[in-house]
């Protein structure tokens, strides 16, 4: 999993072909997660969630929030709820 900030997207590789990005937009300390789309090719094999959890093991290192408009994102948070607290209230 990378951050790419160009594309406003976290970006998960397979094999060397991308199988799937979270896009976010950037306001001060907080990443705002709007979608998260994986390749039809890579589905029902987790990769959403290591894609998630990748991103937001990086929002924490880095010391941001986010605020989980993606639904993926928000049913992820429901399972883990031990990432709570980067959800900006």
């Amino acid at each position: 999993m990378t951050d790419s900030p160009a594309e406003r997207a976290y970006k998960l590789t397979v094999g060397g072909r991308e199988a799937g990005a979270l896009f976010y937009g950037r306001r001060g300390d907080r990443l705002v997660l709007h979608h998260t789309e994986i390749d039809p090719a890579f589905e029902g094999r987790g990769l959403g969630s290591k894609l998630v959890a990748g991103a937001l093991e990086d929002v924490r290192a880095r010391g941001l929030e986010i605020v989980p408009l993606c639904p993926f994102v928000r049913r992820y948070l429901q399972r883990h709820p031990e990432d709570g607290d980067l959800v900006r209230a």
